[in-house]
């Protein structure tokens, strides 16, 4: 791990008292920031807790990848030094979070998981970092990846592969996994991370915590060092973290202030507060017909319905239309160049294991794509040949065509949802994944197994998770014996896997963040998520 400042201070100040640990670590950033404000505690001592708790629980995470501390301690002093002069406080003020690695942080670097880019120093803050400081909060620490962000797991060979927070046999996820597993381990009450595929919401379900992905153009992701940025169809965006859905929609509020109209001129945030969840209706399913989930996710989703059914919702069972297409979809529009944009920003550095068979697998033509797709099958490798589904083709008018589909797909998707029975659905409940958190490496074969977070992104809607349930010793395995890789890989992760978080997804229609948000806070409320470590 690097660290780009020294950390000296006082023995009282890097360790201090386990009380002070035990009252403040592990709240959410709404709750540290309503303390703050009102003189229950100070920066000072919000910060350093949060440094004694990171500093005791990264050496088995491997989550905090460069650390922050002095800047932190000089910015937490500086606003317990603002408050005392009462002057104005912004609604993060005083508050540390912690930042995905690949976004910018001013004289930090941003590599991606590229060694040819570790010692690369940015300049400045990316805009979503300077609204959170504007707002008061203080950077303490940047979190690991997935090398260029395309897997669900944080593993590169810059900085080495992170840990569950519970089960260290066990990812995070990816490509927001060290955000995760801080989070989850109390060192960090809220965080930014970003979604292209389900990175912000996949590793907020492995650890239980909840994470938000805005509608499409919300939040619109900067970065360039992932899939080629000049792809737009599917575009990431930043997302929010947090222990709690009250923290997540502060995270979001604050990520929206400042915001130029003129430039960006999508809806304001809705206030979730106004929402009256009783008589929404919203349509869940377990199973998108595509990757199997594990016994668990469709209990937590069932369970999750009949919480909401309890509130007053109307909840309709739904059986999601063409989620084969929206796979392949997703793959023609995110390898619409063959993984051209991959293997240029790769360069010379080495891929890791997840990522090596992707890029090797991008060079073939499509006819050699096809035919290998098709002897897979026939040997009864069925997971595979779906795996290479996500390969598209190195054409730009092939691209247009994957661009006009997939706004058919949309179309023919909320048509569905128009015209259930009882009217139409406002929001939608499922798995964020089929599966609990992945065993490591796992990922490198599971490459479907996230369909349920991507086919949002495919939409463009706004989707969050919220944990829910834990897996339950009877729920270990789900699937048969099999000679199938990816099955077989699936099995592997079903089995052990009792007391891993399990959450639920919930999605609703454009600019609607504010019904998922809604929706969410309902459901935390109902479920048995038990303590965080």
């Amino acid at each position: 791990m690097e660290t780009l400042v020294s950390t000296h201070t006082t023995a009282a100040a890097q360790h201090p008292t386990r009380n002070t640990q035990d009252t403040l670590v592990g709240l959410g950033a709404a709750e540290l920031a309503r303390r703050i404000a009102a003189g229950e505690t100070s920066s000072a001592a919000v910060v350093e807790a949060h440094i004694a708790r990171m500093e005791a629980v990264n050496p088995a995470l491997n989550a905090a990848v460069v650390k922050l501390y002095d800047q932190a301690r000089a910015q937490a002093k500086a606003a317990d030094a603002r408050q005392g002069q009462g002057l104005p406080l912004g609604p993060l003020h005083g508050v540390p979070i912690t930042i995905k690695e690949c976004l910018d942080v001013a004289g930090t670097p941003s590599s991606f998981g590229l060694p040819s880019r570790k010692d690369a120093r940015v300049a400045a803050d990316d805009v979503y970092v300077a609204r959170l400081r504007a707002a008061g909060a203080i950077p303490l620490a940047k979190t690991n990846v997935a090398q260029l962000l395309f897997y669900y797991e944080s593993d590169n060979p810059v900085y080495g592969r992170t840990n569950h927070p519970t089960h260290p046999d066990r990812s995070p996820g990816g490509s927001s996994g060290g955000e995760a597993a801080l989070i989850a381990s109390g060192a960090s009450p809220l965080g930014l991370g970003t979604d292209l595929g389900g990175s912000v919401r996949i590793p907020s379900a492995f650890c239980g915590i909840t994470g938000l992905k805005a509608t499409a153009g919300r939040f619109p992701d900067s970065g360039r060092g992932s899939v080629a940025w000049g792809q737009r169809a599917i575009a990431s965006q930043v997302g929010v973290l947090a222990p709690k859905v009250a923290d997540v929609t502060l995270g979001l509020r604050v990520m929206e202030a400042g915001r130029d109209n003129a430039v960006d001129p999508a809806p304001a945030l809705g206030d979730p507060a106004r929402i009256d969840v009783a008589g929404l209706h919203v349509a869940y399913f377990e199973d998108d017909g595509v990757f199997a989930p594990a016994p668990g996710a469709r209990r937590a989703v069932r369970e999750a319905a009949e919480a909401l059914r309890r509130r007053g919702v109307k909840v309709t069972a739904w059986k999601l239309p063409d989620g084969r297409a929206a796979l392949d979809l997703c793959g023609a529009l995110l390898f619409g160049d063959n993984g051209a944009g991959f293997r240029a920003l790769l360069g010379k550095d080495k891929a890791v294991p997840q990522l090596k068979d992707l890029m090797a697998l991008s060079r073939l033509p499509g006819g050699l794509l096809a035919l290998l797709r098709s002897l897979l099958g026939a040997i009864g490798q069925q997971g595979m040949a779906e795996n290479l589904g996500i390969f598209g083709q190195a054409d730009a008018a092939e691209y247009w065509r994957n661009v006009e589909a997939q706004s058919a797909h949309r179309e023919r998707f909320t048509r569905a949802l128009d015209e259930l029975p009882g009217g139409p659905a406002d929001a939608i409940l499922c798995p964020p994944c089929a599966l609990p958190a992945f065993t490591h490496g796992a990922s490198r074969d599971l490459v479907t197994a996230g369909i349920y977070a991507i086919l949002f992104n495919l939409l463009g809607w706004p989707a969050g998770v919220v944990p829910f349930s834990k897996v339950r010793p009877d729920e270990e395995i789900g699937r048969a014996t099999t000679r199938d890789k990816v099955g077989s890989t699936a099995r592997k992760v079903e089995q052990g896997s009792a007391g891993l978080p399990l959450g639920v997804q919930i999605a609703a229609r454009p600019w609607r963040e504010d019904m998922v948000l809604a929706l969410l806070a309902v459901l935390e409320a109902e479920g048995e998520t038990g303590p965080r470590v």
